[in-house]
């Protein structure tokens, strides 16, 4: 028998506060997002990962990845409030690659931001991690939007710092769109690299959970099924920080 909404909602945190990760698939996850909106904008938002800029902060110097990124304040009474325009920055410890500096991305376009479908993941993340986390009045909160391209000459990387943490509280990884790709498995680690659990984000709306405190992430490279044709990975990535 199929879960009722809330009743799923609570089987995803309780898996969450038991594992300290959770796959949720497209079934169950879009209308978990429903119910804090309508998704009628999602082609739109959807559509938006093909104006993504190219990360030109990868230390290997590829030219697989593209993202724009924003920052937002949720606090008290769930409301949301976009801040002005910010580096990226995540510390040598959790970032052994790209840390220690501010890394600049072109900003997630007002109308994105501010869409029915950003608003309705963003409240579906602060019930969810907020629950969690009752203590916490106010979040700090980062979204990234992901295009991992794969040629015949060049994987893509999706997580060029291999195995790690983001030094978050917690995060949502929701897969927007896969075309033309294999593999592209998230791994899910203990703190002593013990393999925990594995899954492929593969449908509209799978999604990864993870609370960073207590496990570490990874994506493995996609590469193109046909070489012909063009090859990515889309998603959104959100983290959750206590301020």
């Amino acid at each position: 028998m199929r879960d009722t909404e809330p009743a799923a909602h609570a089987s995803l945190q309780a898996i969450l506060q038991r594992d300290g990760f959770a796959f949720a698939k497209s079934a169950r996850m879009r209308p978990l997002l429903e119910r804090y909106g309508a998704l009628t904008d999602w082609p739109a938002f959807a559509a938006s990962w093909g104006d993504l800029a190219l990360d030109r902060h990868l230390a290997d110097h590829g030219r697989y990845r593209r993202r724009r990124h924003a920052v937002f304040r949720i606090g008290n009474g769930d409301a949301i409030t976009r801040e002005a325009h910010q580096p990226h920055y995540q510390s040598r410890d959790y970032n052994h690659l790209h840390g220690g500096i501010e890394r600049w991305f072109e900003p997630i376009v007002p109308g994105i931001g501010s869409s029915a479908s950003m608003c309705c993941i963003l409240r579906f993340c602060t019930l969810l991690f907020g629950a969690l986390a009752p203590d916490v009045r106010t979040w700090r909160v980062e979204t990234h939007q992901f295009r991992i391209e794969a040629r015949p000459d060049e994987s893509g990387l999706p997580t060029p710092e291999g195995v790690h943490r983001d030094g978050v509280d917690y995060v949502l990884v929701l897969l927007v769109a896969r075309r033309n790709i294999a593999s592209g498995t998230t791994t899910i680690h203990s703190r002593n690299g013990k393999l925990l659990g594995s899954f492929t984000l593969a449908a509209t709306f799978d999604a990864a959970l993870v609370d960073d405190a207590r496990v570490f992430h990874g994506v493995t490279p996609v590469e193109p099924i046909d070489p012909l044709q063009p090859a990515f990975r889309d998603v959104l990535v959100v983290t959750f920080k206590r301020t």
